[in-house]
C-alpha cells in the first residue's frame, strides 16, 4: 500500500490515453482501503476508483487521488439444489471469474464472457451483453462508504438496476468502493442462445446441444471478430449505450429505413442497435488523425496511438450530432468520461 505521486495512468486505461494523476495508491484488502481513506492527506482529495480502466475515457490529468481496486479472492460460500453462491473479490478480472464458473460447470454468465473490467466494477453499470445482464444473477456486493470506512451490504433491489445503470451511477454515485460482489448461478443451466449471433455461430461450429462452455466460447468467437484487443489497439469497447425509443417513432422510422433492426424492450419500446445509427451516418471505419471508428465495428472508438482524450471526446459528440439529426435518436455514451 504504497502512496505514489504524478503517477502516470497510460498502462491504467484501456483507451491508453497519456495522462497523469496526482496521487496513486493500490489495495489489496478491504483493511488497506480503509487505512487509505484514514489518511489525512487523502481526506480532501477528489477519488477515482479504478477497476481494469476499460470503461473510462480520460480527457485531462486527474488533479486527486485514484485508488486500484486489487481485493483477489473467489469461493463457493454456500449452496442448495439449484443454486451455488460464489463470492469474488472486487480486483478480480472479469473474464477470470467467468472462467471459474465454467470450470465449476455453473450457468449464467457464459453470455458475458470476454468482456474487459472487474467484478467490482461490473455492478456499477450493469454490465450486460447478448441478452443477459448482471442483475439477472447478481446476489449481493459489499462496499466500503468513502466517508466513514465502514462496511455495507446492498442486495440486488438495493443497487437498482437498469440499462447500464444502477445506483452508484447516480444517488450513490462516488460514496462507495465495491470490495466484492456475490453471484446466484445456475446448477440447470438456463441457456440464452436467441440475441445476436450466438445461434448462428453455434451452428457454424456444428454445435447443436449446446452447453455453458459451447455458448461463452461463441460469445468469445463473435467478441474477438467484432471487438479489437485493447492490448492491441487503444479502445474501451461499446462506447455507446443502444437506445430504447418509442414503438411509435420506430414504425415512421422503419417505413423510411426498412433494414433498421430493433428488439422489443416493452409492449411500447423497441431497442435500437446503436451501431446500426452510427453506420448509417457514415462514421464506420473513419479515421482522423490518430484516432476514429472501429472498421469491423462502428459501436467502438479507437486510439491509433498518441490520441488526446479530448479529440476522441469530441468524436463521441460528434457522432451523437449526426444521429440525432438523421434519426431524431439521441445516443448516450456507455463509457464514462473524465
Amino acid at each position: 500500500m504504497k502512496l505514489q505521486s504524478d503517477f502516470s495512468l497510460k498502462p491504467f486505461n484501456t483507451f491508453g490515453i497519456d495522462v497523469k494523476a496526482k496521487l496513486f495508491a493500490r489495495f489489496d484488502s478491504v483493511q488497506e482501503l480503509q487505512e487509505l481513506l484514514q489518511l489525512s492527506e487523502l481526506k480532501q482529495e477528489p477519488k477515482l476508483i479504478l477497476g481494469g480502466g476499460s470503461n473510462l475515457l480520460f480527457t485531462k490529468d486527474f488533479e486527486g487521488v485514484v485508488l486500484q481496486n486489487g481485493i483477489k479472492g473467489i469461493e463457493i460460500i454456500r449452496e442448495d439444489e439449484n443454486y451455488s453462491y460464489i463470492k469474488a473479490g472486487g480486483g478480480e478480472v472479469w473474464h477470470e471469474f467467468v472462467l471459474y464458473t465454467l470450470e465449476h460447470n455453473l450457468g449464467g454468465v457464459e453470455n458475458l464472457s470476454l468482456i474487459p473490467g472487474t467484478v467490482g466494477a461490473a455492478p456499477l453499470q450493469n454490465i450486460g451483453a447478448y441478452g443477459v445482464e448482471l442483475k439477472d444473477v447478481f446476489y449481493e456486493l459489499e462496499a466500503v462508504n468513502q466517508e466513514t470506512g465502514q462496511t455495507q451490504v446492498f442486495t440486488n433491489q438495493d443497487c437498482r438496476f437498469g440499462y447500464r445503470e444502477s445506483v452508484f451511477k447516480n444517488d450513490l454515485k462516488g460514496q462507495f468502493i465495491v470490495t466484492s460482489v456475490t453471484f446466484r448461478l445456475h446448477k440447470n443451466h438456463q441457456l440464452n442462445t436467441s440475441y445476436g449471433a450466438i445461434k448462428t455461430t453455434l451452428q457454424e461450429m456444428q454445435i447443436t446441444q449446446p452447453t455453458i462452455q459451447d455458448v461463452s466460447a461463441a460469445v468469445c468467437h463473435i467478441r474477438q471478430s467484432k471487438l479489437p484487443d485493447p492490448k492491441q489497439l487503444g479502445n474501451a469497447g461499446s462506447f455507446f449505450k443502444n437506445p430504447e425509443i418509442p414503438i411509435i417513432l420506430y414504425d415512421i422510422l422503419k417505413e423510411q429505413y426498412p433494414d433498421m433492426p430493433a428488439y422489443p424492450v416493452s409492449e411500447m419500446t423497441v431497442k435500437v442497435p446503436a451501431g446500426w445509427l452510427i453506420e448509417q451516418c457514415g462514421w464506420k471505419g473513419k479515421v482522423i488523425e490518430n484516432y476514429g471508428v472501429h472498421k469491423n465495428q462502428a459501436l467502438v472508438l479507437v486510439n491509433y496511438g498518441g490520441a488526446s482524450g479530448e479529440k476522441v471526446r469530441q468524436l463521441a459528440y460528434d457522432i451523437i450530432h449526426s444521429v440525432e439529426e438523421k434519426f431524431g435518436i439521441s445516443l448516450h455514451p456507455e463509457v464514462n468520461i473524465m
